[in-house]
């Protein structure tokens, strides 16, 4: 063992080289592994904490989430984050004040593990890779940091060892005068010790030689692709960059069905529940189901109600998911039931009993039945909706379907008509092929003018095939008092500021407000 590392401690005499040196190397890949996260923070538009912070349910919980609350607050953490990650890694990576980069990074980690601990409850209801009820990557660069704190392996290996040296071995000058002559004798650090001391310096280089290459170097394919594809029509490699909550104009106006607030644009379930519409793409409906696994389904939410949308409009078999999103504390969205089902009463009872805000005859269902002439069936699923105090809907994807209704004199408490254009490419209202929901937009509009309950226009996008811009100007302009959307979470900052300009803007609007 080396001299300067007996000096430093007692603990040389009873470790050896070997067991000292895979301490170094614990030590360089935490700290490249801080290093990264902090580079990759830095580089990253937009990058900031307050997902992570917001979500925040131990200890402190209030706190973290005051921090995400307030933007001027949350860019001064995420600041110290970056460059708290970024000088630990350094330290701990050179082995330059190693033992306060350990302390530091302990520091760091236990906020990171009291803001989200895996603890039974406390996370999005699946087991992520790294999480471990209680121990996670977290907690074990923890309790690593706190093994490296106790053994000063800068000193062994590291710029450390470089400033204990130049510290104890001050160079000594010895001054010798003979006749008209100065002899100066110095004694500095010697090769061997400068080796040791800058040893962990080439693991940056080869840190710094990846990270150029990760962000910087591409090839000739790379660039060729990349001037030729756009991430919105095509398979691409580029980087897909969508909009986040800072680019976000403004929350999400609301208004009421009766005493229920609702936000003008409500999540539609259909792609989180697998119902792509996807017309002859047999694969969508399974590629959309595999995106929204628990998590991201919560995720999703969370995003909506931090955009304003207030409101998930889906069938009874996605209960289960929006009870467990409400019973984590993740979120408070309100939950509108269309009471599908081979049963349409035990479709309304499921839905009150796991907490609907609002119930309405599916579209689908009430096509069939006014088809049938059973029209006195939708009455009485409303009349049983009305009786448990919940606003009741009809909803219908013929026109016919409300004009019978409105013949046999039903009265919902708001509507659920689809409305949109009929002038995209596949849209052919003499074959319906899953291609098209609304064949009479302006009989429709015209009809529904007449009508005083609210409307909740559906399908205002026709499954994908209607530019936001083009499908909710639409929609509101024909006299939807509030508009049900499916969307992916990488679509809802910019449908919700897409719905603030058409909102804000000018509409030629016909129908009075009814909401």
């Amino acid at each position: 063992m080396n001299q300067i590392y007996r000096d430093d401690s007692q603990l040389g005499r009873r470790i050896s080289l070997l067991q000292m040196s895979m301490l170094v190397v614990l030590r360089i890949a935490i700290g490249w592994h801080f290093l990264y996260e902090g580079i990759s923070k830095l580089y990253t538009p937009g990058w900031t904490s307050q997902g992570y912070l917001s979500v925040s349910k131990w200890i402190f919980s209030g706190v973290f989430q005051w921090i995400a609350a307030h933007p001027v607050v949350l860019k001064i953490v995420d600041m110290l984050n970056i460059w708290g990650l970024i000088l630990i890694g350094l330290g701990l990576m050179l082995g330059c004040f190693s033992r306060f980069a350990s302390i530091s990074g302990i520091v760091l980690l236990l906020l990171y593990y009291i803001a989200n601990p895996p603890f039974i409850g406390m996370d999005f209801g699946v087991l992520t890779e790294g999480n471990y009820l209680i121990v996670d990557k977290n907690f074990v660069e923890l309790l690593s940091l706190i093994v490296l704190t106790f053994f000063p392996t800068g000193t062994f290996l590291g710029i450390d060892r470089l400033m204990l040296h130049l510290k104890r071995k001050s160079p000594e000058v010895e001054r010798t005068v003979t006749e008209e002559k100065e002899i100066v004798t110095a004694k500095f650090i010697d090769r061997r010790e400068l080796l040791k001391s800058l040893a962990t310096v080439p693991f940056f280089g080869v840190f710094v030689f990846f990270v150029l290459k990760k962000m910087g170097w591409e090839s000739y394919e790379e660039k060729n692709l990349k001037t030729r594809t756009d991430a919105v029509t095509s398979a691409t490699i580029k980087t897909f960059d969508f909009s986040s909550l800072k680019d976000l104009k403004g929350t999400m106006p609301h208004a009421k069905i009766r005493d229920l607030e609702l936000s003008r644009v409500i999540l539609g379930g259909n792609l989180i529940g697998g119902w792509a519409h996807a017309r002859d793409l047999i694969y969508v409906s399974k590629l959309v189901k595999a995106y929204h696994h628990k998590t991201k389904i919560f995720e999703t939410f969370l995003l909506a109600e931090k955009c304003g949308i207030n409101a998930f409009l889906t069938n009874p078999v996605l209960c289960s998911v929006i009870n467990e999103y409400w019973k984590r504390n993740i979120g408070k969205i309100k939950f509108i039931s269309d009471c599908g089902g081979q049963n349409l009463i035990e479709g309304v009872k499921k839905s009150i009993d796991n907490g609907a805000s609002a119930c309405y005859v599916h579209g689908g269902i009430a096509d069939n039945l006014v088809q049938e002439g059973k029209v006195e069936e939708i009455g009485k699923a409303l009349e049983f909706i009305k009786q448990n105090g919940l606003p009741a809907g009809i909803g219908g994807h013929a026109l016919e379907t409300i004009k019978a209704c409105v013949s046999f004199g039903l009265e919902p408490d708001f509507w659920m008509k689809t409305m949109h254009k009929i002038d995209y490419w596949s849209a052919g209202p003499t074959e319906q092929n899953d291609n098209i929901w609304c064949t009479e937009p302006v009989e429709t509009a015209e009809f529904m003018r007449n009508l005083k309950q609210p409307w909740i226009g559906f399908k205002t996008l026709a499954a994908g095939a209607i530019q936001p811009t083009d499908g909710f100007r639409y929609a509101f302009e024909n006299g939807a008092d509030f508009i049900c959307v499916g969307m992916y979470d990488f679509q809802i900052v910019d449908d919700v500021n897409i719905a603030l300009d058409v909102l804000n803007g000018s509409l030629n609007r016909q129908r009075p407000w009814f909401a």
